[in-house]
């Protein structure tokens, strides 16, 4: 494994990209349990998974940059996976780049603009970090210390004006919408929304867990994502 990605056990009928700050050991835990029935390589881009460049990290570049690497990694149309931000990024794919996706699961999608001010979304954020499972925080400190918080806060800036109901407009593959119920980052009435925007798009609340499920809660995730997955 290198840091750009995580290989899938054979040629992958999925792809999944890291949350916002996060590397491809965030998923570890979820492609191994899918690895008998949906092999699942994880791409690292700029801010999710890597260090960023000066340039900017836009949901729209991200996933121009992600739809070139799907060409090495894919032999043909993959689900995508998103987890936090990079729901968004995966959205974008599927609406500028659509031959390569067949399918998307969004795991935590982060909100709405007028959700994502700085205050609302530190309040969101304390609110859900109170369910998080204290173990995974030293992995999850590392994580952010590989990508950099300097990405990040670009990245974020970015993410806090894109608004993902357009981006899931744009398009009409199937969607499937995955939150932990704790996840104030990714409340239902926002899933709601989401699955409002046109026909094919699924919601569904875990058992159990906060915004960093494919982190806390990897074996759960699977479980739902194999019985709801698209395409």
């Amino acid at each position: 494994m290198t840091g750009e990605v995580l290989p899938a056990p054979g040629r992958p009928v999925a792809v999944a990209v890291p949350g916002l700050g996060l590397t491809v050991r965030g998923w570890r835990g979820v492609v191994e349990d899918l690895a008998d029935t949906v092999p699942t390589a994880v791409v690292a881009l700029p801010a999710y998974g890597l260090r960023a460049g000066r340039g900017p990290i836009t949901p729209a570049s991200s996933a121009d940059d992600l739809a070139r690497r799907l060409v090495d990694v894919a032999d043909g149309p993959v689900v995508l996976f998103g987890h936090s931000a990079s729901c968004q990024v995966v959205a974008e794919v599927a609406r500028r780049h659509p031959a390569t996706v067949r399918g998307l699961v969004l795991v935590g999608p982060t909100a709405a603009p007028h959700l994502s001010t700085r205050r609302r979304l530190v309040a969101r954020w304390l609110r859900t970090a109170a369910h998080e499972d204290p173990r995974r925080v030293p992995a999850i400190l590392r994580d952010y210390l590989t990508t950099r918080l300097s990405g990040f806060a670009r990245a974020l800036r970015a993410a806090r004006r894109h608004d993902l109901r357009e981006a899931l407009a744009g398009s009409q593959v199937p969607v499937f919408v995955v939150r932990g119920p704790h996840d104030h980052l990714a409340p239902a009435g926002w899933l709601a929304d989401l699955a409002a925007v046109r026909r094919g798009i699924t919601t569904v609340t875990t058992r159990d867990g906060a915004h960093m499920v494919p982190l806390t809660r990897p074996a759960e995730l699977a479980r739902v994502c194999r019985d709801g997955l698209p395409g």
